[in-house]
């Protein structure tokens, strides 16, 4: 064997050596969830981005600021969402200049359904759009692929989903306070996480009040999961 081109006359044969499959495009398999309290909002992501089969991001942040007290959490290609959070955080931007005041919660949910809807075609873009503002409080907006526009009390999204639909369900309560939703929103994302292979990494929570916004990390060792529950 030539030491120096040990594949011959295939310098780059190595490529062919089974191994994870790294050609896929980058997407948010995730879970995403967001719900509303009197006050405002918690939204929450895991942090996995998967390529294929190979996890290209552990730790990526997939809650999206597009204004001050307007988030958004993202699912399907990360190139797509991205650039539509781009689009509308650009327009709300020029929006809030426009009627010296923040946005409407509802309006930046409208410009995401708007960008998703007419690109429905060539998008591959699902958005949980989140936030407060004066008028109507907290609020929870779920836009999903094809770009329609529905206002829940809470909304999950992404891969990890439909593994917690039933759990959502029957652990939602109406009138929950702020630390009823962050450990509800919580439990929920490490479920998802422990179940399904696209999901994983830490949880990353924010809190979203008159008062801004409260960031906060759990790590992957510390998930409110226990497998001997």
């Amino acid at each position: 064997m030539d030491v120096l081109n040990p594949y011959g006359g295939n310098p780059k044969g190595y490529l062919s050596t089974p191994g994870p499959d790294r050609n896929g495009e980058h997407m948010m398999g995730t879970t995403i969830m967001a719900v509303e309290f009197k006050g405002g909002v918690v939204i929450g992501a895991d942090s996995r981005t998967s390529t294929g089969s190979y996890v290209a991001n552990r730790v990526s942040d997939k809650l999206s600021k597009v204004h001050e007290r307007i988030y958004c959490l993202r699912s399907g290609s990360a190139a797509d969402t991205q650039a539509v959070a781009d689009m509308v955080a650009y327009y709300l931007d020029m929006h809030s200049v426009e009627i010296d005041s923040p946005p409407l919660v509802k309006t930046a949910a409208n410009l995401f359904k708007m960008i998703t809807y007419n690109n429905k075609d060539r998008l591959l873009a699902s958005i949980i759009c989140a936030g407060w503002d004066e008028k109507n409080g907290g609020q929870v907006y779920s836009i999903p692929l094809g770009g329609s526009l529905v206002r829940q009390p809470f909304a999950i999204g992404g891969s990890g989903s439909t593994y917690i639909f039933g759990h959502c369900d029957a652990e939602y309560k109406k009138g929950m306070d702020q630390k009823q939703c962050e450990a509800f929103v919580s439990k929920a994302i490490a479920h998802a996480m422990s179940r399904d292979g696209s999901s994983g990494g830490v949880i990353r929570l924010a809190i979203i009040t008159k008062d801004g916004v409260e960031r906060k990390y759990i790590p992957g060792d510390k998930l409110p999961f226990m497998k001997d529950e």
